[in-house]
This record gives structure tokens, C-alpha cells and sequence, in this order.
């Protein structure tokens, strides 16, 4: 059995990141959460897919991405059934992988609009300012 690697939250948003456009994931959002009063973990990473496909691809592909440097699995999983929203908890980081509409409709980014936002587009890279 392979010891768990202990990685830092935010190489571990790098890792996600990282998975996440190994699949073409699209509006990747890093929200650090650690000044916001009662927040429930380090940081959010969201991202949107286009197709059921592509989203269950963005999802395992986080999974193999964090595993393969960390040995560590997702404390929590839900949506693999559904594929509209997938959620991947790793206590200190929870990645939302969005369908684009699901993501629009619960648009979780305006609920924490007090946490600081780091941006990734096309070019992959990060940025302070939205990319839409």
C-alpha cells in the first residue's frame, strides 16, 4: 500500500487546475476561501464542461491527476451518476466540474463573492480578472 503524499492546499489546487485542462475544461475558477469567516474548507475550484462526456472525463481526470502525485483520494465524492455537477472533496480543496447551465444556474461564485479569485483561460493563464 502506498503512503499518502502530504501536498499544501494550494499544490493541490495546482494539481486539480492542471487536471482540469488536460480535458479542455472551460472558465476554471480558483477561490481562495481562507479569509472568508466561517468557510468550510481552503479553496474552491470550479469549472464547467460542455457535454455529460466531458464532464465525467474533467472529473476523473482531477482524480488521476491528484492521485498520481499525492496518493490521495477524494475524502467525498458526489454527481459521478448524473453528471450535471460533480464534486470531488479533498477536505482542504472541493472541486465543483459544472455542466455549463448547472453551473449558470446555481452560480456559486456570487455566493462567495467575498473570497479571492484567480482566473484561468484558454491560455492557462491564471489571472485576477474575470475572462468572459
Amino acid at each position: 500500500m502506498k503512503k499518502t503524499k502530504e501536498i499544501s492546499s494550494e499544490e493541490l489546487c495546482k494539481l486539480v487546475v492542471h487536471g482540469m485542462q488536460e480535458k479542455k475544461a472551460n472558465n476554471i475558477v480558483v477561490m481562495d476561501l481562507r479569509k472568508v469567516h466561517n468557510a468550510i474548507t481552503d479553496f474552491f475550484v470550479i469549472c464547467s464542461g460542455n457535454t455529460d462526456p466531458q464532464i465525467d472525463a474533467i472529473s476523473t481526470s482531477v482524480d488521476e491527476e491528484v492521485f498520481k502525485v499525492s496518493q490521495q483520494n477524494p475524502w467525498h465524492r458526489e454527481g459521478k451518476q448524473n453528471r450535471e455537477w460533480i464534486l470531488l472533496d479533498y477536505v482542504n480543496v472541493v472541486v465543483h466540474v459544472f455542466r455549463k447551465d448547472r453551473r449558470e444556474y446555481y452560480d456559486i461564485e456570487s455566493l462567495w463573492g467575498d473570497a479571492d479569485f484567480t482566473y484561468y483561460g484558454e491560455d492557462l493563464v491564471p489571472s485576477k480578472t474575470p475572462l468572459n
